[in-house]
Formats: C-alpha cells, sequence, structure tokens
C-alpha cells in the first residue's frame, strides 16, 4: 500500500509540474508575440479615425437580443465593416470569444485565450476597487465565475483587459446609434490599441484592416455565426 501511494503521490507532482511548466511557457510566448505584433498597431484606426467614439460604461451581459433582432444587427455591423474596408477573423462562439478575440489581437492567435482571462481575472482580483461598483453582485462570486472556461466576457472584463495590457481597447459595435466605443485604460496612457467586432451581446471577433488580415483556419461554426 504504501509504493502504491507513494507512486500515486508522484503521479500527481508530476501533473501539477506539467501544468505549471505549460503555464509559463504560454506565458513567455504570449509576451514575445505580443512585442512582435505591436508594431502593426494603428492601420485599423486611420480607417475609422473620422468616428467620434462614446463614454464607455463598464457593465456585465444582461439582454441577449432574439433571433430577429441579432439577425439585423448582424447585417449592420456587416455594412459598416464594408465600408471601412475591415476584416474579421472569426473565432469560437464558444462562451470564450471576447478572450479569443482579445487574444488574437494581442498574440496573432485566439488560442493564447486561457492567459488572457487568467490575466483579467487576476486584474479584477488585484484592484477590486476598480471594478466592483459596476457589479451588481457579490463581487468575489463574480470573479469566480469569469474565472471559468465559457463564460461570456463583458464590458467590465473589457475595461480589466484594457488595464491590464495598457491597451485601447476599440469596438466597432453592431449597435443602431452606437457605432465607435473606445475603452481606454484608467490609469496609464494606452501602449497599443485592440481592434475588436461587437456584434451586440452575441459575439466579438477580431479586427485587421484588408490588407493586414492574417491567413485563418475556419473555427467551429455555431448556429449564429454566419
Amino acid at each position: 500500500m504504501t509504493n502504491g501511494n507513494a507512486s500515486l503521490g508522484e503521479c500527481s507532482t508530476s501533473t501539477s509540474s506539467s501544468s505549471q511548466q505549460d503555464i509559463e511557457d504560454d506565458k513567455m510566448i504570449a509576451m514575445v508575440l505580443s512585442e512582435e505584433y505591436a508594431k502593426l498597431d494603428g492601420a485599423v484606426g486611420q480607417r475609422v479615425s473620422h468616428l467620434a467614439p462614446i463614454p464607455h460604461v463598464p457593465k456585465i451581459n444582461s439582454y441577449i437580443p432574439d433571433s430577429s433582432d441579432a439577425s439585423l444587427d448582424y447585417q449592420r455591423l456587416f455594412q459598416r465593416l464594408n465600408v471601412y474596408g475591415l476584416y474579421e477573423v472569426k473565432v469560437s462562439g464558444d462562451g470564450n470569444c471576447q478572450f479569443r478575440a482579445l487574444s488574437d489581437q494581442l498574440y496573432r492567435s485566439p488560442e493564447h485565450h486561457r492567459h488572457v482571462r487568467k490575466e483579467v481575472v487576476k486584474q479584477l482580483k488585484d484592484y477590486p476597487n476598480l471594478y466592483e461598483g459596476y457589479v451588481p453582485m457579490k463581487y468575489k462570486r463574480y470573479r469566480k465565475k469569469m474565472a471559468k472556461s465559457g463564460e461570456w466576457g463583458d464590458h467590465v472584463t473589457l475595461q480589466a483587459a484594457a488595464d491590464k495590457f495598457a491597451a485601447k481597447i476599440c469596438l466597432l459595435t453592431s449597435f443602431r446609434d452606437t457605432c465607435f466605443i473606445e475603452i481606454i485604460p484608467q490609469y496609464q496612457a494606452p501602449k497599443r490599441e485592440l481592434w475588436l467586432s461587437f456584434w451586440s451581446e452575441v459575439h466579438y471577433n477580431s479586427l485587421y484592416e484588408l490588407r493586414d488580415a492574417p491567413v485563418q483556419h475556419k473555427p467551429k461554426r455555431k448556429h449564429w455565426l454566419f
């Protein structure tokens, strides 16, 4: 029995070490890619430079449009993308789309979304005074919920991401009266721009100027993706 328990302990320790190493490797890759691609920022912003952004108010997800409204919203967003010559990198609609889209902007791959979520949740945990006033529930419960893979990001997590990554996050939206929203870091100057499309309350994708659009493999489609 002693040997069996020892083997189990060794296996558990080995698994834990491997998991920690994966996290460290992912973090290192993310840092290198972020530095490499930061120089490409700005091209999308030049396309919509004449648009006046509205002030951003962090809020959690509440209203989800029905299929009819969602379809009209998407057509509006699609027209705006065409007008400004922008290209969407479509990420999976698996509940992680906001973090996948941010990952694609930061690292040119949506696959670092777990790292992005972890960093955003750490920001929420480390600076509760910046965000808890926007959360109409127990803040600790909200934080734990956001730590789970598949939990939809909201405008509070976007603000936390802007603060964590020192990035101005720009949304081209499907809202009828609001085409363009900017999320600015609260206590530091932004070091880069991240551009997302926002199919309001349904889905986020990553945005590029057409000439800078990366080659991508199509993600598995969900019913709300065209």
